[in-house]
């Protein structure tokens, strides 16, 4: 009887587990540059002494899901998106490099210019400071121009150029922050063949069809562990009233 409890148990465990990832992509479906997370269930042997011959099923992450979300046409200046393979450079809150898709730009009133999650962006000397200004671009390079309060357009002049990298994708983990790192700690190098598209953004990959067929197929599963547990504690019951009859 232990056996059938442990094994519905541990499964029941790992159901939850599995349903709280899933549920995250699901309720992230509309996060700009949003990637899913994948995982699957994996043997690992149950350690200690008395069973050796135990498995148990655990649901582990396999990392993240590296596929384009859609494309949004936005028409605001400060809104870009990574074109192909690529990531947008920022400074996470810890103060080291991160990388990231969601490219749905902001300015602070001190000029710093900001993912929507207030993280730095990047240049090629550090966070890119912008100046009050009648007009703004971010070139397809990355490059930040303005065109300066008062002046006209024959004043344009360029104030930094987002750092842009693109790193191996088995290089990169996502971090607690949020942000993609490199898994060696250091910081990639800037790519100059990583390009941005104006006034777009980049939608989640997750499908929400897909994953809500997921949840309850998850949901389903967790149901039939549960009954499990009560066949076998049914099962232990009537076993014990036999012992006692006889």
């Amino acid at each position: 009887m232990d056996r059938s409890l442990y094994v519905a148990m541990t499964g029941a465990t790992q159901m939850m587990r599995e349903q709280s990832e899933v549920a995250h992509n699901l309720a992230n479906a509309d996060t700009v540059g949003f990637k899913a997370q994948l995982s699957a269930f994996q043997p690992l042997a149950v350690q200690g002494p008395g069973m050796p011959t135990r498995i148990n099923g655990v649901a582990q992450g396999l990392g993240v899901d590296m596929r384009e979300g859609g494309q949004i046409e936005t028409g605001r200046e400060l809104d870009v998106a990574v074109q192909g393979a690529g990531w947008i450079a920022v400074q996470g809150a810890d103060g080291n490099e991160g990388y990231t898709r969601a490219g749905e730009l902001r300015l602070t009133p001190d000029g710093l210019l900001t993912d929507a999650r207030g993280n730095l962006v990047l240049g090629d000397g550090g966070p890119i400071s912008v100046p009050q200004s009648a007009q703004m671009n971010i070139g397809a390079d990355g490059t930040v121009s303005v065109v300066p309060m008062g002046q006209g357009p024959e004043t344009i002049a360029a104030v930094g150029r987002i750092k842009l990298v693109n790193p191996a994708s088995d290089q990169l983990a996502l971090g607690s922050d949020g942000l993609m790192h490199l898994k060696d700690g250091v910081t990639a190098d800037a790519d100059p063949v990583v390009t941005l598209k104006s006034g777009v953004l980049e939608s989640s990959n997750v499908n929400p069809s897909q994953t809500l067929v997921q949840m309850i197929q998850l949901s389903r599963q967790y149901e039939l562990q549960i009954r499990a547990i009560h066949s076998a504690d049914e099962n232990a019951q009537s076993a014990s009233r036999l012992l006692q009859m006889t």
